[in-house]
């Protein structure tokens, strides 16, 4: 099971949003933001500990264990979120089987850098699935897997096993695991600082003021609390 201090910052990120996350990784001047991963179906957010799968293209004829299948049979916390890079376009690398198969893990969800079938499997289910778009082509004979719990790039983001992953209708950010704490500690102080921006404006206060630079440059310098 997850340990309870992970628990607490898992939640803790979970309170947050993409927009804010993505705001803190930007004062730090760390990367972890992309673009182009958004929600395959209505799906909720996901929040979780990145496992890492590495996909490519299969090169021989050879039968082979289907890609993925390896890494969720191994699961055995409920704080994980699969992170499969190394999608192909037009191929799929996540299906209605594997959708079940993590479910039965506790999986909390897929990031894919590529496309994802049997959409509707997934979200009868309610498993969340984020990527770049949806088709109906198997990976069967086109795609293995090459690699599971170590860096991939993702999206153009270097993540690693145990990084945290936060997705929602806006996209999907990776927060380095040693970071974790100082991220998400500063998206509070943002997201207090930007509800008050929001009640000021509703209170009539002039918008270009309340959105000047020195009013965000106050949440990174700790005025904001």
């Amino acid at each position: 099971m997850t340990s309870p201090t992970s628990r607490s910052l898992l939640d803790r990120l979970a309170a947050l949003d993409t927009n804010t996350v993505s705001d803190a990784l930007d004062f730090y001047s760390l990367p972890g933001a992309t673009f182009g991963i958004r929600p395959l179906w209505d799906c909720p957010k996901i929040v979780g500990r990145a496992s890492t799968i590495q996909l490519g293209r299969k090169t021989d004829a050879q039968p082979t264990v289907h890609l993925i299948t390896p890494v969720v049979d191994a699961i055995q916390t409920d704080d994980r979120v699969l992170v499969i890079a190394g999608g192909i376009d037009g191929v799929s690398c996540w299906g209605d089987i594997l959708a079940n198969a993590a479910t039965a893990r506790q999986v909390r969800g897929s990031v894919i850098d590529g496309l994802s079938r049997d959409i509707e499997g997934s979200e009868s289910i309610g498993y969340p699935v984020f990527g770049r778009g949806v088709t109906m082509i198997s990976a069967r004979n086109r795609v293995v897997q090459v690699g599971a719990g170590e860096p991939v790039d993702f999206a153009g983001v270097l993540v690693h096993q145990d990084d945290y992953v936060i997705a929602d209708r806006c996209g999907t950010v990776f927060v380095a695991a040693a970071r974790i704490e100082d991220i998400v500690a500063l998206g509070e102080r943002i997201a207090r600082r930007q509800d008050s921006m929001v009640k000021a404006v509703r209170a009539g206060r002039s918008v270009a003021e309340v959105m000047h630079d020195k009013e965000f440059d106050a949440i990174h310098s700790g005025d904001a609390q």
